[in-house]
């Protein structure tokens, strides 16, 4: 009997995921083990294997295909092997209508909403017996600004039309969506070839109920460019976060001066620990006591979580990853800055693996190197809090009856009120302060890293 092969779902939040690549053709053999073929998730790739021995019989996802999880995207079996009918098809590469943009004149009145232009005769495309020779991240960039790859000259190895080439072609392709529009160009918006613009009475269109706000042109604005995926995914799910999450919010201010003073002798003795090592560290023990602070809930029911599994939210040119430290509060320092050092390491190397980026009961977000005062983040969906650690900043305080200048750090909690109430909150971040407040507890295990 033929077996299945289906699109994995990598993570809690992952609907769908894009064939990057296949590793076999149809006939290869294939034996447990062997990697089929490659998938892109909004934050990573990986590969998918085979689970049984035979030949692939057939591929039902071509390369570029954006695929629902869970569905099929080939079949290995023994050779000449019937395929069932009533399988279900997977998902051809969606190509989204190209975008209707809507622009008004400052001082005009008037709405306009402009059709999609007609299709024009593609221009001549590098192409091998019919095929398009196109990189699957260019292919799924087209698909998602709406352009004809066709009409794109590629730059790559024999004419192959290469992610920035699709990226390129963005801002002449929207210039040439509003000229092509006949109600713009009456609209005074732009003039199409060959369409005089008459004067029209003002009048204000009814938008569909479901139609965007019109975004009115501002000078100096440039053109358009479409929200890349890995952005488009975190901007889903904080969204959710925020409007089906109660926050609150606490802070308090940590003075780190003998923190910094144990961090410089360590340097000094041949360990270069960082900041964020030593509030990992304090965080993951403190977790340990906090086991609300640690769980999650639907609302409904809570999970409490013994095991504590941190993330430390890593910036990326496209977008936010968050790699997971698992096991945090039962490793040394010098352990967790290596394991911290790694996961970072491999997030902007792309080469991330499944299980370094899902799991985590609390998640730290660290601003501290970019000179912010303070700040508070957005709860990750399946966590009850998230930690914001600040830069640590030289501070006129109060010490008796004179002053001193002590470096303070300020560190924001945002919680899920319906797990953590203020009081806990206010004793969980009092507890990290404990921690990050007395260096010398730090000082021997971090000597023996």
């Amino acid at each position: 009997m033929a077996h299945a092969i289906l699109m994995p779902k990598p993570g809690q939040m992952t609907e769908e995921c894009t064939v990057v690549s296949w590793h076999k053709k149809e006939g290869d053999p294939v034996k447990r083990g062997d990697v089929l073929f490659e998938i892109e998730t909004d934050k990573s790739t990986m590969e998918v294997e085979a689970f049984d021995d035979g030949v692939l019989l057939k591929i039902v996802a071509p390369e570029g295909a954006v695929v629902p999880v869970n569905t099929v995207c080939a079949y290995v079996g023994e050779p000449g092997e019937a395929i069932p009918e009533a399988a279900p098809a997977a998902a051809v590469v969606r190509t989204p209508p190209p975008p209707v943009l809507e622009s008004v004149p400052a001082r005009s009145p008037a709405i306009a909403s402009a059709p999609a232009p007609a299709a024009s005769a593609p221009a001549p495309v590098q192409a091998s017996e019919g095929r398009i020779r196109i990189s699957p991240r260019a292919s799924r960039a087209a698909a998602e600004a709406g352009i004809d790859p066709r009409t794109i000259t590629g730059s790559g190895p024999g004419g192959r039309i290469t992610e920035h080439d699709v990226l390129a072609a963005i801002p002449g392709a929207a210039r040439a969506l509003v000229a092509a529009s006949p109600a713009a160009a009456a609209a005074g918006i732009i003039a199409a070839p060959g369409v005089t613009a008459a004067p029209a009475a003002p009048r204000v269109a009814s938008p569909p109920a479901n139609a965007p706000l019109a975004v009115f042109p501002v000078d100096g604005e440039e053109e358009p460019r479409p929200l890349n995926r890995m952005r488009r995914v975190i901007a889903d799910r904080l969204t959710q976060s925020w409007t089906s999450t109660p926050h609150f919010t606490v802070t308090v201010a940590v003075d780190v001066t003998g923190l910094l003073a144990l961090r410089a002798e360590l340097k000094a003795a041949g360990t270069n620990l960082t900041v964020t090592d030593f509030v990992l560290a304090a965080t993951a023990q403190t977790l340990a006591e906090f086991p609300d602070v640690n769980s999650r809930t639907d609302g409904l029911s809570v999970w409490p979580r013994r095991r504590v599994h941190l993330g430390v939210a890593v910036a990326l040119p496209g977008g936010l990853v968050v790699p997971v430290i698992r096991d945090a509060d039962r490793l040394p320092i010098g352990e967790l800055h290596d394991r911290t050092v790694a996961l970072a390491s491999a997030a902007r190397g792309g080469s991330l693996a499944l299980d370094d980026m899902t799991g985590s009961t609390f998640t730290v977000s660290n601003l501290g190197m970019f000179g912010v005062d303070e700040f508070s983040a957005i709860i990750n969906p399946g966590e009850a809090a998230i930690l914001a650690v600040s830069s640590a900043i030289p501070t006129a305080v109060a010490i008796g009856d004179g002053l001193a200048v002590r470096t303070i750090m300020k560190l924001t909690l945002s919680a899920d009120h319906r797990l953590v109430d203020g009081e806990m909150g206010a004793r969980f971040l009092g507890a990290i302060r404990r921690r990050l407040e007395d260096p010398a507890a730090f000082r021997q295990e971090a000597l023996n890293a």
